[in-house]
């Protein structure tokens, strides 16, 4: 890659603020294809995963791969390879198991990220929480498991226990999917969102601007900020909507969509 390229990439994502990890996604890669083998990034969402993957096309001898600790999980750790290392990249992954009496205390996915947090774990070191029948499953990065097992000793005023599990016993939930067919005015993340999530527009719109919304998981404030077949938009506490479908206009010129609702 050369300097104009690396600095048409780095603008691009300066608008949107990603900028700096377009840069260390860049670093990282320009390593694997002058040393070999390969490198591995921090936690990245599925937006973080897209700008990894344009970053790979400027590397004809780098390939992307991924892993999130099982099958399908959001937020993955990326791996530059590079083509001529036929070996399998170490993610550093671990799996924990934390768990809670749950006759007493009712814990949800937000009051565990919280408490993560809260221990002072960027996000980047971590990946999915699976919310699991006797407490919940967390995805850490290998090198910070001895803190992450030591200080989890509590999630709000409930004990908790942590202790690692093998990657194999992780207990992906299976996603409901509830699919909802609408006609809106425009193709505007308030008017697609109000229809998925079934609220109105106008709340809707209150919880863009209150930056409740996201856009293929990046936050927007934008109301009127156009959606397009194939886009996720996620509405805090209420799951994601994948705009699945437009099906043309009706007779009163609305446009006809399929969206799908992730429960």
């Amino acid at each position: 890659m050369n300097a104009a390229e690396r600095e048409k990439v780095l603008r691009y994502y300066s608008s949107s603020g990603d900028e700096g990890l377009a840069a260390k996604l860049l670093d990282l890669a320009e390593r694997v294809e002058k040393q070999g083998r390969f490198g591995v990034s921090e936690f990245l969402d599925p937006y973080g995963v897209s700008i990894a993957e344009t970053v790979a096309a400027y590397f004809p001898q780098v390939h992307v791969d991924l892993s999130g600790g099982y099958a399908g999980a959001e937020r993955a750790r990326v791996a530059f390879v590079a083509d001529d290392f036929y070996g399998e990249p170490d993610y550093k992954l671990a799996a924990v198991a934390v768990k809670w009496d749950k006759r007493y205390y009712q814990l949800s996915h937000r009051d565990v990220l919280g408490a993560v947090m809260g221990l002072g774990c960027k996000r980047e070191l971590f990946g999915d929480i699976l919310m699991v029948e006797d407490g919940c499953q967390v995805i850490v990065d290998k090198a910070s498991l001895a803190y992450f097992l030591t200080n989890l000793t509590s999630i709000g005023s409930a004990p908790v226990t942590a202790a690692e599990i093998p990657l194999g016993e992780l207990q992906p939930k299976e996603e409901k999917v509830k699919e909802i067919r609408a006609t809106v005015a425009a193709l505007r993340l308030d008017a697609v969102a109000a229809a998925g999530y079934g609220v109105s527009r106008s709340k809707m719109t209150e919880e863009i601007k209150g930056q409740g919304v996201k856009l293929n998981f990046r936050e927007v404030k934008n109301a009127a900020q156009p959606v397009k077949e194939g886009d996720v938009i996620s509405f805090r506490g209420r799951g994601r909507v994948e705009v699945a479908s437009l099906n043309g206009t009706t007779k009163k010129g609305r446009i006809s969509i399929l969206l799908k609702r992730y429960l």
